[in-house]
């Protein structure tokens, strides 16, 4: 297609994707775009976005994130195998994927104009040519040319949104060599691959729906478009009743838990699915799809804690949960500031996750949890490459926002009493100045190498969160897996999960609600407060209950204005007691990981009250039985998921039947 064609058929108003670089300098500028492609000085007005508080803030994030990029990118010219690939702190191994950083770095070579982002890009690029790149067209997500290829979509679309927004800061040869090797990319293995939207999990086919449209305007090839127009007749498939959550991610994608339930993934959903599907929509200036999509939008802001953080705790590959999303996904921004015109509380989502991801940034790298400082954990560079994406998409996007700010609260600050997601079983709870989830989501994600994955279930307080000190409880796996393990990080100390639970050992046996897919849960409102009483068993990983010791238990939640009450009961007599065994019983024990930064001071001040000082307040742990804080190096547990330190507090639940352990959180001010 003649390339003065090619621009005069861009649309550049509020949905579609600019014509070229130069013209986005102009509109970021604040000069208008003519019919013909040129800068006027019309009365159209520029976009609110521009200049915003978002924009500086996604700006300083891409900025800082390169720069970061910048300094651990190998300089070794003479090693192929290594010049120009972005080294990982706390990996062994290069990641293949880091490549998609040439984008962000090509937008940073444009708009500042500073040669070593430009030569960033070049090396990035180069390297995976030498070392992922396949016969086939792929990128392998791995250096190993038998691993996986399917993430080649999201190498693709950074590759395409670098050339359709940047390419001219490539010199002519270059950008005909990079637009080469997309086309075969895409015309080769993707094409060949991606035949349906739901061939795997349906964060691939739902990016693909944006990603094929894309290809089809940069590469103009129909064959393409076509591709994301099949996508897109079934996209509306794989939303629940009657929240619009996505569904898709398990194995296989379609299947139903014992409860019914089908596979939804909080953090994949909104750092990556809804993006795709958004942005295809604004691309297609879908008015009908995109009211939808905002509804979707809404259903899946009903988890976002007001810290911004994703509350991701029950999500079927929460194995990858970050706190502020998922270990290798993109980022929310996209699709929550380009829709923020239909509910303007997108925005302040937008802007409250984009600071979080700030305030868990060090060294120019985005860490995987809040804690990973405090405990001195390496962040991956995986993280940062990937939400790099993001900042510099909208970036190029800015010109086309509506109004983006955080002025409009969260459905969660704003939520008062419970609301049942009834397509997953998992409840929140809104009570005075505190927020709860409870999960007894059944779904369990299982892949061929890996099994016993188990996020919180078993009517687990998943999460607790205070307005005054944030978020105080925050599930874990019952038992740390790493699914992918060139995507995971090992745990650095204990494997010691951080749902809130009771549990017995009988020898090396761990049994736990924490296992019980067939959990029930009551819920009680009666104005001063909400009541959650869970009847569940003790399993172990195999779902088997625990020979000659109790098994049935009670757990209660009550959510009051000024206290959260923890209470477990034992409903059967103890056939052990009296009796003589070779194995080693231990009693049932409520245990109540409270999440604390190993900077905050922890006092046991009794046998039966433990205070924790937050910079908002002092937490105050109040018991009817012993408390015990489990013993550690530094105080404290830390688990990978969602990057968070812990204090193990541990209370013994009386033998007796019908005997009952109680722990209450409150919140103290301070004077």
């Amino acid at each position: 297609m003649d390339r003065r064609v090619f621009i005069n058929t861009m649309a550049l108003g509020g949905v579609g994707i600019s014509a070229t670089a130069s013209l986005l300098s102009l509109a970021r500028s604040g000069m208008a775009i003519g019919s013909e492609g040129h800068a006027s000085e019309s009365t159209t007005p520029k976009s609110p976005a521009v200049g915003s508080e978002f924009d500086k803030l996604t700006k300083s994030l891409l900025v800082d994130w390169c720069d970061g990029m910048i300094r651990r990118q190998i300089n070794q010219p003479d090693n192929p195998a290594l010049h120009g690939a972005l080294e990982c702190p706390a990996c062994s191994h290069i990641h293949g994927r880091c490549s998609d950083a040439l984008y962000p770095f090509l937008h940073l070579a444009h708009v500042t104009e500073d040669p070593k982002y430009l030569d960033a890009a070049i090396n990035v690029y180069d390297w995976a040519e030498h070392n992922v790149s396949q016969p086939d067209g792929s990128w392998t997500n791995d250096i190993n040319p038998k691993a996986w290829r399917g993430t080649t979509i999201f190498g693709a679309i950074a590759l395409a949104e670098a050339l359709h927004y940047h390419g001219e800061v490539l010199d002519q040869e270059r950008r005909d060599a990079w637009t080469q090797r997309l086309d075969e990319a895409v015309g080769g293995y993707l094409y060949r691959d991606f035949k349906k939207i739901d061939f795997t999990n349906l964060n691939y086919g739902m990016t693909g729906v944006y990603g094929f449209n894309l290809f089809g305007r940069v590469l103009g090839k129909q064959e393409y478009t076509d591709r994301s127009e099949q996508f897109a007749n079934r996209l509306r498939e794989f939303f629940t009743h009657p929240n619009k959550l996505l569904w898709g991610e398990g194995k296989p994608n379609n299947k139903r838990s014992g409860r019914g339930l089908l596979p939804v993934d909080l953090g994949y959903n909104v750092e990556e699915s809804l993006n795709g599907v958004v942005m295809y929509a604004l691309e297609k200036d879908d008015r009908d799809l995109l009211e939808f999509l905002a509804q979707s939008l809404e259903g899946h802001l009903e988890f976002m804690l007001p810290d911004g953080a994703w509350d991701n705790s029950w999500g079927t590959r929460s194995q990858k949960w970050s706190y502020w999303g998922s270990r290798t996904s993109d980022g929310c921004q996209p699709a929550f500031s380009l829709l923020a015109g239909y509910n303007p509380a997108f925005g302040t989502a937008a802007i409250k996750n984009a600071e979080l991801l700030q305030r868990c940034t060090a060294d120019g790298l985005l860490h995987g949890g809040p804690h990973y400082v405090s405990h001195g954990i390496q962040p991956c560079m995986h993280h940062t490459f990937a939400h790099a994406k993001v900042m510099a998409l909208v970036q190029d996007r800015m010109h086309a926002m509506p109004k983006v700010e955080s002025t409009t609260p969260l459905p969660r600050v704003s939520a008062e009493g419970v609301k049942h997601f009834r397509e997953l079983d998992v409840w929140l709870v809104a009570k005075g100045p505190w927020r709860g989830t409870v999960s007894a989501y059944d779904f369990i994600y299982k892949t061929k190498s890996a099994d016993h994955m188990q996020q919180p279930t078993g009517g687990s307080l998943a999460v607790l969160y205070h307005d005054q000190v944030g978020t105080l409880l925050a599930g874990s796996m019952a038992r740390y897996i790493m699914v992918e393990p060139l995507n995971m990080q090992p745990q650095p100390d204990e494997d010691f999960s951080l749902t809130t639970r009771i549990e017995t050992h009988v020898g090396e046996a761990w049994y736990t609600n924490l296992y019980d897919l067939k959990a029930t849960v009551q819920v009680t409102e009666d104005g001063e407060r909400v009541g959650i009483n869970v009847a569940t068993t003790l399993q172990d990983e195999d779902r088997r209950l625990p020979d000659r010791e109790p098994s049935r238990y009670q757990l209660g939640y009550q959510f009051e204005s000024g206290r959260v009450a923890i209470t477990a009961r034992c409903l059967e007599h103890d056939a052990s007691q009296g009796t003589e065994s070779d194995v080693e019983r231990q009693p049932a024990s409520l245990v109540i990981p409270l999440i604390s930064a190993s900077t905050e001071p922890v006092r046991q001040v009794s046998d039966f009250r433990i205070e924790i000082d937050k910079p908002g307040g002092t937490v105050v742990i109040q018991s009817n039985v012993p408390l015990s804080i489990k013993d550690t190096k530094t105080g404290r547990v830390f688990n990978m998921v969602p990057g968070a330190e812990a204090v193990p507090i541990i209370a013994h639940l009386p033998r007796q039947s019908g005997s009952r352990a109680e722990c209450s959180i409150s919140v103290k001010s301070f004077l």
